[in-house]
């Protein structure tokens, strides 16, 4: 779905919301799935996750989660929420160094059910200084478990981790010759992490 929106900022602890216009309701998307019955499309969650690396040296992990329904439904806080209208849009980036130890927090909730939801952003400063590695999702949902997180921003973290990893595969990558033909091998902490991955497979044998 594509939106065109005008930005509507309020302070922490009241509704913020983007008021979108809609350059066309909902988009029908194709997939190589097998063919269903006749059904009609309520929920669309997006959720995009970016990587990049910054000019002083750090790397910023961005991640951005919009819920959208296709009816429009009450809401207390919002007096009722459109079709197509965002109940969730929220934003969380997390800046790293090299060592993949978080620096930085940044989150914004331009779209929430309730108008107390943005008083939790604080909370996600928490983050700073966890190291993405092996409990890094349990020492987030240590820091930022139950009552003192939002289920929505804590479900990025792991994609936002995986994103971190890539990002950071890709940083590396760039700065070390190619390597030889056969000889690519693959990382000690890939291997029996799934199907493909299994040491004794045989990609890991086609390459090792």
């Amino acid at each position: 779905m594509i939106l065109s929106c005008f930005a509507v900022t309020f302070g922490v602890g009241n509704l913020i919301l983007l008021k979108p216009r809609y350059a066309g309701m909902f988009e029908s998307f194709s997939m190589p799935l097998p063919s269903s019955s006749a059904r009609k499309l309520l929920h669309l969650r997006d959720i995009h996750l970016r990587g990049y690396e910054r000019e002083d040296g750090l790397v910023d992990i961005e991640a951005h989660m919009t819920d959208t329904k296709t009816y429009s439904w009450g809401n207390n806080d919002r007096g009722g929420i459109h079709a197509g209208e965002p109940l969730h849009d929220m934003w969380l980036r997390v800046t790293i160094q090299h060592d993949m130890t978080i620096m930085a927090v940044a989150v914004a909730m331009d779209a929430t059910p309730h108008a107390i939801c943005p008083g939790v952003m604080p909370n996600f400063q928490r983050l700073v200084g966890l190291n993405i590695s092996k409990g890094f999702l349990k020492a987030a949902g240590q820091a930022l478990g139950g009552v003192e997180g939002c289920t929505h921003l804590r479900e990025l973290l792991q994609q936002l981790g995986t994103v971190a990893f890539q990002t950071m595969f890709s940083i590396r990558g760039h700065k070390k010759p190619a390597p030889e033909q056969g000889k690519s091998g693959i990382s000690n902490m890939l291997l029996n992490t799934c199907y493909s991955y299994n040491e004794h497979g045989p990609l890991v044998a086609s390459v090792g």
